[in-house]
């Protein structure tokens, strides 16, 4: 058995305004049918006017994804009825799309790579949304109707649900680092609708397509679902019937929509309120000329320049922010292992318990700290509490270790005086060192480090603990 799966990705623009009129694109959690004109509610004689802005980002996301742009597309109607469509058609564009032959270079678990293939990305208005009450009734909320979309087309290269997912994580950072979807699954700005078959004895298979899909778990899980109960079906010697399912995240399992549409039941033809869009070299090139390095590029960039491990390079390149704050502390403090240790452990904790995307402390008090501890200004764990400190307040650590007294102490009398008290204090302690049992040390240690508040240098702590057991 082969299994064979394509997607189709649908993404928001980040656009201010919707893509054929001038209200507000920003609609989630604004009241139901606030952002609405005569354009976007369909009336009679309204007139669509193309959001330039829409286009560009349409285009920034088909160059990163090596696709052909075409010197003409257009816009058509494709045609249906449903509640949440008040025109009763949508605009998108069907025969000749924005871009086409693409590819998107996915990282296999093994470490070895697979080109993906991208048909077409096409630009079209977002429908509105239906919210299904308890009662039986259905209310519209016209917001999200007109907010423009990019669809983005995969050849059907995939051959498993993990490979799918891999393949929606990746483009989620790309248009995440070109700015121009959001990429939040859970609020719809990014969805995915996956066509599957699998295909007996080298035989074509029958396709059946998966939707409400909202995060990356879900597109693997209702895949391998469908794997499962495609290959039941033709291990019985039934046929998979050609159907539009819908994901049951509840009961993990597929359930049918409706039997699956063609591209003939929708009746598309061009509309006749729009005219072509021409794209010209000088736009493509002001486009690619301002392009950001993407994720792809700068993984490999800082295998070569940082040394960094995979691991390592693959959470801090995740999320374009991250990444950035990570260059600038090494700019400050050239030592990028140790940036990433200090950013892995101390500030993603950070990011995550407060529940924030804002890194409250700037990346040069970040490497102000990191600068601290090694000069022996302060030490390790009290490195921790300052960038804590400073995350949450915003205070520098200079002003921090400064008020609450935390400087590393370093002078050996001082040291020296609470090593002299810990050692009197555990006789049995010395005792067990002197018998040769040298674990000791470091429960030693960490009274003398108990004694100090944790100020004393660690390692001059221990040199002349050791200086002193031998001694006493």
């Amino acid at each position: 058995m082969r299994t064979i799966i394509g997607l189709e990705v649908h993404a928001q623009l980040l656009t201010k305004t919707k893509i054929f009129c001038s209200c507000s694109a920003e609609y989630f959690g604004a009241s139901p049918n606030a952002h609405t004109c005569p354009v976007c509610l369909g009336m009679p004689g309204s007139l669509p006017v193309l959001n330039e802005k829409a286009v560009e980002y349409a285009l920034k996301a088909a160059l990163a994804l090596n696709c052909e742009i075409p010197k003409r597309s257009k816009f058509d109607r494709k045609n249906y009825f449903y509640p949440d469509l008040p025109k009763g058609y949508q605009i998108s564009q069907y025969d000749e799309p924005a871009a086409v032959n693409g590819y998107l270079e996915i990282e296999l678990p093994d470490g070895t790579t697979k080109r993906v293939r991208i048909r077409r990305v096409h630009l079209e208005e977002d429908a509105g949304k239906s919210i299904h009450m308890p009662d039986g009734c259905s209310l519209i909320d016209l917001n999200r109707a007109g907010v423009p979309l990019i669809e983005i087309v995969s050849e059907p290269d995939l051959s498993s649900p993990e490979e799918a997912r891999i393949f929606m994580e990746e483009l989620r950072r790309i248009l995440r680092y070109l700015g121009v979807c959001s990429g939040d699954l859970e609020e719809g700005s990014l969805r995915c609708d996956a066509n599957i078959s699998v295909n007996p004895d080298g035989k074509k298979g029958t396709k059946t397509e998966i939707k409400n899909m909202n995060s990356f778990r879900a597109v693997e899980d209702a895949l391998k679902f469908e794997v499962i109960r495609q290959t039941q079906i033709l291990n019985s010697e039934s046929t998979v019937e050609q159907a539009t399912l819908t994901w049951n995240s509840d009961q993990n399992k597929t359930e049918v929509m409706r039997s699956k549409e063609e591209a003939q039941d929708y009746r598309y033809f061009p509309d006749p309120d729009l005219v072509p869009l021409e794209i010209d070299e000088a736009w493509k090139k002001k486009i690619l000329d301002a392009m950001p390095e993407l994720p792809a590029a700068k993984r490999a960039r800082w295998k070569k320049e940082f040394g960094l491990p995979d691991y390592d390079v693959k959470i801090l390149t995740d999320e374009l922010p991250i990444a950035a704050y990570f260059e600038r502390t090494v700019k400050e403090f050239p030592k990028p292992k140790e940036v990433s240790n200090w950013m892995l452990s101390e500030l993603l904790r950070l990011l995550k318990e407060s529940l924030s995307k804002e890194i409250k402390i700037p990346s040069e008090n970040f490497a102000k700290v990191l600068q601290m501890i090694e000069s022996g200004q302060i030490n390790r764990n009290t490195g921790k509490e300052v960038i804590e400190e400073a995350f949450k307040t915003g205070k520098s650590p200079e002003a921090i270790v400064s008020e609450k007294g935390l400087a590393q102490i370093s002078d050996e009398g001082k040291i020296i005086g609470a090593i002299v008290q810990v050692i009197s204090e555990n006789p049995k302690a010395l005792a067990d060192f002197k018998a040769g049992k040298e674990a000791v040390v470091g429960f030693l240690q960490g009274q003398v480090m108990k004694k100090t508040q944790g100020k004393a240098d660690p390692k001059k702590t221990r040199a002349l603990l050791i200086e002193h057991l031998k001694k006493s």
